[in-house]
């Protein structure tokens, strides 16, 4: 079985993706960039401003149009959390939804929606909102493709702010375990990222959720140890005149 997963948004959004592409590889399913050859259609939307669900909406309707017999169609991601609702009315072909706090149950979502079972919202398969346990942190993802790559330490948010949507969608903060940060940039750096660029959705606030108020320097700290025989040499072009980091 294959899959297509085309990514909207922000770099969360894109390591989101990630986890569930190494998930659905995992577990024997096939990456396409050609959604004609998929068994199974995934779009990470996006729905932090109406232009991004508009721009989400016009995609899925391009994918539903093309679907042909057989084929499923799954929304995840931000609209799917925040406007799942508007998704279905609007896309019918929508055959499930997962929300950004669900992600890493892609397998048992595409496994319920070819089965015909699973627990359905607005009609449609979906999964959304919190787990009802909590999940396992997933594994380091596979070896990168290029000099930088994203670390995600954390996801939602603890600020109030009246004119944010960011809670509504991401939830409240739920920090990563920094065993797992840790694990997951030693294999990125193994895959030859040179750059880790540590994002959330505001990563000073990492560990409050655990009563750790300054646990990023230690993290930071951390990740560093546990990288630096890693590291490639300096510079990377002997030749060059390029200073020291």
């Amino acid at each position: 079985m294959r899959y297509y997963l085309l990514t909207l948004g922000c770099p969360k959004n894109t390591v989101d993706s990630e986890g569930m592409a190494m998930l659905l590889n995992g577990a024997g399913y096939g990456g396409t960039a050609v959604p004609e050859e998929a068994d199974v259609l995934i779009v990470n939307t996006c729905g932090f401003l109406a232009a991004a669900e508009d721009e989400s909406l016009e995609h899925l309707r391009e994918l539903a149009k093309g679907k042909r017999r057989g084929q499923t169609l799954v929304a995840a991601g931000c609209m799917a959390q925040r406007a799942g609702e508007r998704i279905v009315r609007e896309v019918p072909g929508v055959d499930g939804l997962l929300g950004t706090r669900r992600w890493m149950e892609i397998v048992p979502l595409i496994q319920e929606l070819r089965g015909g079972k699973g627990q359905r919202v607005f009609g449609r398969h979906a999964l959304l909102g919190d787990p009802e346990r909590p999940l396992d942190d997933p594994m380091p993802r596979p070896a990168v493709s290029a000099g930088s790559a994203y670390l995600k330490i954390g996801d939602g948010c603890n600020a109030p702010c009246a004119f944010c949507s960011i809670p509504t969608i991401k939830g409240r903060l739920r920090s990563r375990p920094p065993a797992a940060i840790v694990a997951e940039a030693q294999a990125l750096v193994a895959g030859g990222a040179q750059e880790l660029i540590l994002i959330a959705q505001d990563t000073t606030d990492y560990g409050r959720d655990v009563g750790q108020p300054d646990a990023l320097p230690d993290l930071m700290r951390a990740i560093l140890a546990a990288t630096a025989d890693q590291a490639p040499p300096w510079p990377p072009n002997p030749g060059g005149n390029l200073p020291p980091p």
